[in-house]
């Protein structure tokens, strides 16, 4: 079966999605390039017939160019665009709702454990995380593809380097560190479940490696993604970490560094211009995602690295603080 035959049954079998929930308008954009190749066709057709090699240089500009395609640029790559923004939004927000309910801090983490006397949504949780995870695959599948064909029909390069745009603006889906978190979140149900969650996780698996630094995520179509876990500040595996919104991972101590503030003031209270050690974007710090998700799966799989890490990151952050406070104290005496 054609990828454009699954994608359309996918959208149709598809139960727990909302029918205005964003996705690549596949069949579309496939028609688009599909016209831009009859008309490839039907200029060369013409040539053939005894048209001036001239007239064909001018004509075939005019119509399609083997860089760009004036005829379907317009419309190809602006609504493409449009639907990457549009499903990375639905994406993030919809995942920062499902794992508000499982790592709800404070007063709310009460009141969920309080509601799950009278109702387990635990399964129903499972669910949604399955249904993310697909959801964020095949819009991505169905991306490559799209722009894939787009550079078989105009015989350029246009497709791969509008995907390396996309992913320099984070509109690339399979890079979100929310996708990483609900990896995180599938491992935590199927610990807390005795391995039972593989039953509804059939079609796709999730693991972590020995040391912690590599996650796989194995989807259908045979795609499988490898995330590398090792913060490239301590070059350990990421402890208490954090996504800046750049993308790049890093321990809260490694990142607060890098930012001058101290660990007890948090990521957050860095300044605009802080710049990520690694791409060195600025205003990434504001933005940061603090993965729980991750650090209470590295807290069940590798107890005794998380306890070091944890009293070795409460030592310096007693440390600094103390450092800050007697600083306050000799400036407001004067001394």
């Amino acid at each position: 079966m054609k990828f454009g035959e699954t994608f359309m049954e996918y959208l149709q079998a598809e139960e727990g999605l909302d029918k205005f929930s964003p996705h690549v308008e596949y069949k579309r954009l496939k028609k688009v390039l599909k016209s831009c190749r009859a008309c490839r066709a039907a200029l060369k057709e013409s040539n053939s017939n005894g048209g001036q090699q001239e007239d064909h240089e001018n004509e075939g500009s005019e119509i399609c160019r083997l860089e760009s395609c004036q005829l379907c640029d317009q419309n190809f790559f602006a609504e493409l665009k449009k639907e990457a923004s549009d499903i990375a939004g639905c994406f993030s927000s919809r995942v920062r709702r499902l794992l508000q309910l499982h790592t709800a801090p404070g007063i709310q983490k009460y009141l969920v454990t309080l509601r799950q006397c009278f109702k387990n949504d635990q399964q129903a949780m499972m669910q949604e995380c399955q249904i993310l995870i697909e959801y964020a695959m095949m819009n991505a599948i169905a991306m490559q593809k799209i722009l894939k064909k787009y550079d078989k029909v105009h015989c350029s390069v246009t497709g791969r380097n509008f995907k390396s745009k996309m992913r320099s603006e984070r509109l690339e889906i399979l890079q979100s560190p929310w996708l990483i978190e609900l990896g995180a979140l599938y491992m935590n149900f199927n610990e807390s479940n005795g391995g039972k969650s593989n039953v509804i996780f059939s079609q796709f698996s999730c693991n972590l490696s020995d040391t912690g630094s590599i996650m796989t995520l194995k989807v259908p179509d045979s795609v499988k993604l490898e995330y590398d876990l090792t913060c490239p500040i301590c070059l350990d595996t990421v402890f208490n970490p954090y996504a800046l919104s750049c993308g790049h991972l890093f321990c809260k101590s490694c990142a607060c560094t890098a930012a001058s503030v101290m660990i007890f003031q948090g990521i957050r209270a860095a300044s605009n211009l802080s710049k990520c050690p690694v791409c060195r974007e600025v205003g990434t710090y504001a933005n940061a995602v603090h993965m729980l998700e991750l650090d209470l799966l590295q807290k069940k799989r590798f107890k005794q690295y998380w306890k070091e890490r944890h009293a070795s990151e409460r030592a310096e952050m007693v440390k600094q603080s103390k450092i800050f406070w007697d600083n306050q104290t000799r400036y407001a005496v004067g001394f």
